[in-house]
């Protein structure tokens, strides 16, 4: 799947009032990072956005409209904590804004010493 710049703007818009985002080309898509841990990617993981969910939540969220557990090729799971998301899914901005919450929401800073600096680009 072609990554969607449009989409990608509006995640950077989303992850805006976090000080230590850093994004990063991975698995086809670029993925976004908060305080050096990927949290949301777009265009992989079979659908519009790749988001990492808590593994204890990830039955409330993989359940939501337009949600499935993404997929590393064809049949093979990414397994709990990896959800992909479909574009319907993600037409508003709130819609999004959901997804980055469930994705920032516990993830936790790592120590001083490993934390990134790099701001968006």
């Amino acid at each position: 799947m072609a990554r969607d710049a449009d989409l990608e703007d509006r995640v950077r818009a989303a992850l805006s009032a976090r000080s230590t985002v850093t994004e990063k080309a991975m698995f086809g898509g670029l993925a976004f990072m908060v305080d050096g841990k990927m949290v949301v990617s777009v265009g992989n993981g079979g659908g519009a956005l790749l988001v990492r969910v808590p593994r204890e939540r990830d039955d409330d969220y993989v359940g939501r409209p337009g949600a499935r557990r993404a997929q590393m090729g064809a049949g093979r799971s990414m397994g709990q904590g990896w959800i992909s998301v479909n574009a319907a899914a993600l037409e508003s901005d709130d819609d999004l804004q959901g997804w980055i919450d469930a994705a920032t929401s516990s993830t936790p800073a790592p120590p001083a010493a490993s934390r990134t600096t790099d701001p968006v680009q």
